[in-house]
């Protein structure tokens, strides 16, 4: 190991540090900015259109990884599993946050975004029959206390469909939360990329005869139209190569980080591009709901605060 702060090694590290801490970002700013082209695009499209053309756009970026023999020997070995990750990992919950964005803002939806790990590990807990830790339930209701917060404040403003959208919204993360553990017992072995790729081709594939039959009438603007591309190209089919090179280098406990930081972006997009108000409500309840992630996942320690206050 060397010492001397100024070796090569050192430099490298501190290099491949700052592109890590970098990517990360970009990759929540990307995710961040998804809220707000649905938010552009669906009332035009409609929701299922809109991610049609989403899924189908990020299929056909990652077309490329599907070309060789090993992937796809991978697709028709596991062709169902990556169906159905691909219904309840993007066509459902994609469709499902579109929905929302009709109701209610692109901030808002991108703060419940953040509750996908609650859910992530309350169905391994149920249906994998992981345990689960006091400072894992602590947090579960933790997080449900800030999505009430947040609710509540959304309530307090006499916004309409707020119920219905926020439904949709928790329904879509619990849907994330689902494809999440049932890719860890049916894709053991698959390279994440074929993964992406097999699972958006597969949504494609689900929603084209939906996306037919609520396709447009009125003429689509330009700005609809760019929204979409950008949430093709850019929010789904980048981001999943920025995600999965960030898995390739640091793992998944440092790339799960970015639930952290999309709704803060998510929050600052909507209020910059879409003029979004940003209440005290609202910043509490994403404080909340990020505390109880936060503990949920382990990031936030609570055990060890417990014992040093029981040792006193």
């Amino acid at each position: 190991m060397c010492g001397n702060l100024r070796c090569p090694c050192r430099l490298i590290q501190f290099e491949e540090s700052i592109m890590n801490i970098a990517e990360l970002f970009l990759l929540a700013a990307i995710w961040g900015a998804s809220f707000l082209f649905m938010r552009v695009g669906t009332p035009e499209f409609g929701p299922v259109p809109l991610i049609f053309l989403r899924v189908g756009i990020a299929a056909l970026v990652l077309l490329p990884v599907l070309r060789s023999a090993a992937a796809r020997s991978h697709l028709r070995s596991k062709a169902w599993p990556m169906l159905v990750v691909g219904v309840t990992n993007s066509a459902i919950p994609f469709s499902l946050f579109a929905y929302s964005t009709l109701y209610v803002n692109a901030g808002f939806d991108a703060v419940l975004n953040a509750t996908v790990p609650l859910w992530t590990g309350l169905i391994a807990f149920v249906w994998l029959k992981a345990p689960m830790s006091r400072a894992q339930v602590i947090g579960m209701l933790v997080g449900m206390a800030g999505v009430v917060v947040l609710v509540w404040d959304k309530i307090g403003e006499g916004q309409a469909g707020v119920w219905l959208a926020t439904a949709a919204v928790l329904l879509a993360t619990l849907c994330y939360g689902f494809a999440i553990n049932y890719s860890k017992t049916r894709l053991v072995g698959v390279p994440p990329f074929v993964v992406a790729g097999g699972s958006q081709l597969a949504a494609t594939l689900v929603l084209l005869p939906l996306a037919f039959w609520y396709w447009p009438t009125a003429t689509v603007s330009a700005t609809a139209w760019y929204a979409v591309l950008a949430l093709g190209v850019v929010c789904t089919g980048l981001a999943y190569a920025i995600f999965y090179r960030l898995l390739d280098r640091v793992g998944s406990a440092y790339a799960a980080s970015v639930t952290f930081l999309i709704p803060i972006f998510g929050v600052i997009w909507g209020a910059i591009f879409l003029k979004e108000e940003v209440t005290p409500g609202m910043v509490l309840g994403c404080v909340i709901i990020l505390l109880g992630t936060a503990l949920a996942t382990g990031k936030l320690n609570l055990s060890v605060f417990l014992r040093d206050k029981t040792a006193k």
